[in-house]
């Protein structure tokens, strides 16, 4: 049987997120899961999260269209293509943050709290990335290449900076593209994503500065445009993405 490039056989993928899962809170938490996984595969990593009872598995073909230059054109038509948009989105994520973690001068620039806050946020981008790849399977668009050029990993303004425009910019796009899904299972699992999504938009804005209004500063979230959103991306990724029928 073909596996991705996960190690996840995709026809085990499907039967495993077609199932509900039912784990014991007070004895498999999430970061202790994560912990012992080691975050080696997206199906085994869903498996460990506690009362995520809504697992999918999208059917039919992606309609992205990849150019000889490695452009993307997602068709917002398809479910399958909105799930796209949120894997490019999570790939993006999850490469900052890893790049965070593993800088020579992460542990000199950010105290020993806010390394924890920081590696739980890389965490949960991994598994967001990993989760989406998995589902996907072979319809999924190809791997991105982040451009970090600008930001200047040894520097924690920079860094969480950059943090807060990444997650603010994955808010609004959960948000702004939750419209365009028709399967009601994958707008449940959308919402449970933009959810911890907003909890590290949250807990970055207060390592900015610290117990201030900053942690929420309006009552409802921005909900951008498919395409206002890949602009604003767009100097962080080398390909080049656009979105049709939004």
């Amino acid at each position: 049987m073909s596996k991705t490039d996960h190690g996840v056989a995709p026809a085990d993928v499907a039967v495993n997120m077609q199932r509900a899962v039912a784990n014991d809170p007070q004895h498999n938490t999430r970061r202790d899961f994560l912990r012992a996984a080691g975050l080696t595969g997206a199906a085994l990593a869903l498996a460990g999260c506690t009362n995520d009872a809504m697992l999918f598995a999208p059917a039919g073909p992606s309609r992205a269209v990849v150019g000889t230059d490695g452009s993307i054109t997602l068709n917002f038509a398809l479910d399958i293509d909105v799930l796209n948009y949120a894997y490019a989105l999570e790939q993006l994520e999850a490469a900052f943050y890893v790049n965070v973690v593993t800088n020579a001068a992460f542990a000199s620039i950010f105290a020993a709290n806010e390394q924890r806050v920081l590696r739980d946020v890389r965490d949960h981008e991994v598994v967001h990335r990993d989760f989406l790849a998995a589902a996907l399977g072979s319809a999924r668009i190809p791997n991105l290449t982040p451009n970090f050029s600008g930001v200047n990993f040894a520097s924690r303004s920079s860094v969480l900076t950059t943090a807060r425009t990444f997650e603010d910019l994955g808010v609004s796009a959960y948000n702004g593209a939750a419209r365009y899904l028709t399967n009601t299972d994958f707008l449940v699992v959308a919402g449970k994503i933009v959810s911890v999504e907003a909890r590290h938009a949250a807990a970055i804005r207060d390592l900015l500065n610290n117990r201030s209004g900053d942690f929420a500063p309006s009552a409802f979230d921005d909900a951008n445009t498919p395409n206002t959103v890949l602009a604003a991306a767009d100097p962080f990724i080398v390909e080049s993405i656009t979105a049709i029928n939004t």
